[in-house]
């Protein structure tokens, strides 16, 4: 029997067992997307990336992620896992490295002990009627504070709900209304200016994770909110951070900057730890494509 192998690390976290764990599989250039997809599923974790040889110019590496539903583009926690995972399998040193996936190539810094993601180029929609998203989140109104919600990104785009303080914890995801409304996953936070602090909870129905414990592309994404709705300067590097996970007791904590210039962003990053769980080998599932 083929056997690939895999870790598993805990990302946006300083101790195991907390922050949002990640399945980084290696060696597995001969598989097809199905049965990636496959392995995803198997593990049944918000995510599982697998570490390739790249093929674009420039790459040190290529990333390929995938919830248990379907593959993404790009997304935070897995491209800081993987990029620490495989410098400590030795693949590479710490350092600058750049990451191939379908967002393009991006940057990475490796540390000892974690890495620092720098986002794609950040997208910004329109305002949005909160209503939707109140209702799939199964708060009401009165919940509702500061700016309109709208849609961000840094190379995966996330509506982001501000909400009161204590509506943070009461928030559950109403599978009904999301279907109803097409809203595949949310944003629902809190923002504490005196500590430039977002306390988040991520949603994520529509590609089968119900919470996300820690999202490092939903945090990338935040900074463009904060940005355009005023709560962060429009001009310059501004720091912030998101606690994220406490309500499902995996406490995340993400390090994130902003830039921006005009009173658009133009930049984010993203950094964290990686602590690292479990490895060992899984059979190569069959191909059924």
């Amino acid at each position: 029997m083929s056997t690939l192998a895999y870790e598993i690390v805990d990302v946006f976290t300083d101790r195991p067992f907390a922050g949002n764990p990640l399945a980084v599989v290696f060696g597995a250039e001969k598989l097809a997307t199905e049965q990636m997809q496959a392995l995803a599923l198997e593990f049944n974790l918000s995510e599982t990336v697998f570490v390739l040889s790249p093929t674009q110019v420039g790459a040190t590496y290529r990333a390929r992620i995938f919830t248990p539903a379907e593959e993404l583009p790009f997304a935070g926690h897995p491209s800081v896992g993987a990029a620490v995972t495989a410098s400590r399998r030795g693949m590479f040193g710490v350092g600058r490295v750049t990451q191939e996936c379908g967002a393009g190539v991006l940057p990475i810094e490796v540390t000892e002990t974690g890495a620092v993601l720098t986002g794609g180029t950040p997208t910004l929609g329109p305002e949005l009627d909160p209503e939707p998203l109140l209702e799939m989140a199964g708060l009401t109104a009165a919940d509702h504070a500061g700016p309109a919600p709208r849609v961000a990104g840094c190379g995966l785009e996330f509506p982001y709900l501000p909400v009161r303080p204590d509506a943070v914890a009461r928030a559950r995801v109403n599978a009904a209304a999301a279907e109803q409304y097409g809203v595949e996953h949310v944003s629902v936070f809190s923002w504490d200016a005196a500590t430039q602090t977002a306390h988040a909870r991520v949603f994520v129905p529509g590609l089968g994770v119900p919470e996300d414990p820690a999202t490092g592309s939903a945090a990338l994404g935040l900074g463009v909110w904060l940005v355009a709705s005023g709560l962060l300067p429009g001009e310059g590097r501004s720091e912030y951070a998101v606690r994220q996970g406490v309500e499902i007791k995996r406490p995340s904590s993400l390090a994130c900057t902003v830039t921006a210039a005009g009173g658009v962003a133009v930049g984010a990053t993203v950094a964290g730890h990686v602590m690292p769980v479990a490895r060992g080998e899984i059979a190569v599932p069959p191909f059924v494509g």
